[in-house]
């Protein structure tokens, strides 16, 4: 049974379901995939999102601005730790730094993401990080600001294999997604061979970067087992054992069953 540990599924696209939400769910349960992680990248939409996953308690949820977020009011780290009260919210996040789709001074980058670390250390859950084109500053950030306290996963990543490191000694986790199926990432697949299988992590980030053979469609949380056996390949074992280990260190990271 395989775990997406990332995605959005409230932008999912439902057109090959008729426009079915439970349609969409019934076949990611058909493909072996019994427990979602729901990320927030914007507190407008948030009780959306929250209404449409009431029925299914396989999936759980994260609070958080995505570091490109514009839209709604900056926010705070009370009305963060209010929401994370919601027991199906297992992490603060999606957090971080992305200087690839933003320019000029980023500082108010730089405050939210620090915004987020200290709602997760005072609500003590688990933070979800996104980081692009910013490894050097997100990484003092999460110094700075005590997270190795709360922990969590670099998501959907992309970096080196020293930013890796630097996210493991903080005690993060680190999540590979469709992008590590592309024939273009080999360098991306030589850190998926030295991560920790511990402190390792599959995600979808649907509906973005849908895997090899699906790059380039819409993405969706059926497709994760495709990044299991891409990994599963590369580090030379059996699918079902990585489906098995990445569930357990979702267990273990977000404290879910």
């Amino acid at each position: 049974m395989f775990t997406d540990s990332h995605c959005h599924l409230d932008r999912v696209d439902l057109t090959p379901y008729q426009g079915d939400f439970a349609r969409l769910m019934a076949a990611t349960r058909d493909a072996g995939v019994t427990r979602i992680l729901c990320a927030c990248i914007d507190l407008v939409a948030h009780p959306r999102m929250r209404a449409l996953v009431e029925p299914y308690p396989q999936v759980a949820l994260s609070v958080g601005v995505h570091p490109n977020e514009v839209a709604g009011a900056e926010p705070g780290v009370a009305q963060l730790v209010t929401l994370a009260a919601d027991p199906r919210t297992v992490a603060i996040g999606e957090t971080g730094l992305d200087y690839f789709r933003s320019d000029g001074d980023l500082e108010w980058q730089r405050a939210r993401f620090r915004t987020h670390i200290a709602a997760a250390r005072a609500c003590f859950k688990p933070l979800i990080i996104h980081t692009r084109d910013a490894r050097h500053d997100c990484i003092r950030i999460l110094r700075e600001e005590g997270a190795h306290a709360v922990g969590g996963v670099l998501h959907c990543f992309t970096e080196d294999w020293e930013t890796a490191r630097r996210g493991l000694d903080l005690g993060f986790y680190v999540s590979f997604s469709g992008i590590v199926t592309f024939k273009t990432a080999t360098a991306l697949r030589a850190v998926a061979r030295q991560v920790p299988l511990d402190r390792l992590l599959i995600e979808t980030d649907a509906p973005y970067l849908a895997p090899v053979p699906h790059r380039g469609k819409p993405n969706e949380p059926r497709f994760v087992p495709l990044v299991a056996a891409c990994i599963a390949a590369e580090r030379g074992m059996a699918v079902a054992d990585l489906a098995r280990i990445t569930s357990e260190n979702y267990s273990r990271l977000f404290g879910t069953t």
